[in-house]
């Protein structure tokens, strides 16, 4: 059983359970879930936009960080093949127009965790950072490297005539 509401046009389902006092935790999860994170999409907005590029020698890893400076990214791989990209974005604004005063100061973390199943040498990667992107290259060991083996196709030998 769920009942629905609607807030800033989204509609959220929030189940009713019949348990004695679960309503009531149920709903005020559900209320406070609504009004910490009224747009889901806002979430996605602080995890970089990323590209993962594969070719024999390397894996190659692009990061889109507008507005974060290299000194704020930092670029971490974990000993089971994951690398995670963060790094603070801060944005300071002031004008002044005819008297006028107006001042505006944002900032944030953002933060993005992406698994690399291939056997790397994370050692000699290599990042460059220029106009908000965010490249890695990353060596892929020589075993990596002779793991594809092309397949052959044939045609169907049952074929009739």
């Amino acid at each position: 059983m769920s009942n629905q509401i609607t807030t800033n046009d989204k509609e959220y389902n929030i189940p009713v359970h019949n348990a004695p006092h679960g309503d009531m935790r149920s709903l005020f999860s559900h209320f406070w879930n609504m009004v910490d994170f009224p747009h889901h999409h806002d979430m996605h907005d602080m995890e970089p936009k990323i590209e993962v590029k594969e070719n024999k020698n390397n894996v190659e890893v692009t990061a889109e960080l507008p507005g974060v400076q290299e000194k704020d990214i930092d670029v971490e791989v974990s000993s089971d093949g994951y690398l995670t990209i963060s790094g603070e974005k801060r944005q300071e604004t002031e004008e002044t127009h005819k008297g006028n005063y107006f001042s505006e100061i944002s900032y944030g973390m953002i933060k993005r965790t992406i698994p690399l199943p291939w056997d790397l040498q994370f050692e000699k990667a290599d990042a460059e950072y220029t106009d908000g992107m965010l490249k890695i290259s990353i060596p892929k060991t020589a075993v990596e490297q002779q793991k594809k083996k092309k397949i052959s196709i044939t045609g169907n030998k049952n074929k009739k005539a």
